[in-house]
């Protein structure tokens, strides 16, 4: 099916409006907000993380409560390092193997520990009540260092971290037309 004059000539306008680079800063800013806002088809990987995840945290559960009951009988009473012992075990044994699934939970309790330990610090009075809510600060300092990291680091970066921020940043900054601009992130083979 051929399209419409009028629409063959809006795609050629807005396909060459696309090749001009005076507009290439702008058109980047675009492509990367929708990069951003379009969920990517991983519906089966999304499923079999949430299982991975589910079943760990299933394990750990049980190992955790088991250990501390066993130390809390042993010891006749509990004692507060009965729960880090018991977690600690259970990191092990359940978290320990290197992979995705348990690199990003860990990575998420890593963010939350800081936090309450910051906290904690605060309420023991080791570090000073703040006057204004530090989060800003926090969060623009995170992202001042991933995206430095990004840019002149990126080995160091986890990998799924590395293939997002290439999505979101450099992915954007390439098309050819109309199609790898909006509808696709990269051009689309011919047939």
């Amino acid at each position: 099916m051929v399209a419409p004059p009028q629409l063959q000539a809006l795609l050629f306008a807005i396909n060459a409006l696309l090749r001009k680079r005076r507009y290439h800063a702008a058109l980047a800013m675009l492509k990367g907000f929708r990069n951003g806002a379009v969920l990517r088809e991983k519906l089966r990987a999304i499923l079999q993380a949430t299982y991975t995840h589910s079943w760990n945290l299933a394990r750990f559960v049980f190992l955790y409560k088991g250990l501390c009951a066993l130390q809390s009988h042993v010891q006749g009473k509990t004692y507060q390092a009965h729960s880090f012992v018991s977690a600690f075990i259970g990191g092990l044994l359940v978290f320990g193997n290197n992979n995705n699934i348990n690199s990003q939970i860990s990575m998420y309790l890593l963010s939350r520990v800081l936090f309450a330990l910051c906290r904690l610090g605060v309420e023991k009075g080791f570090i000073p009540e703040p006057r204004l809510d530090p989060f800003p600060w926090f969060s623009g300092l995170v992202w001042g260092l991933v995206l430095w990291l990004f840019e002149y680091h990126r080995p160091t970066l986890q990998p799924s971290l590395q293939s997002s921020m290439t999505y979101l940043y450099e992915d954007s900054n390439v098309w050819h037309d109309l199609s790898d601009f909006f509808i696709y992130n990269k051009s689309q083979p011919s047939k």
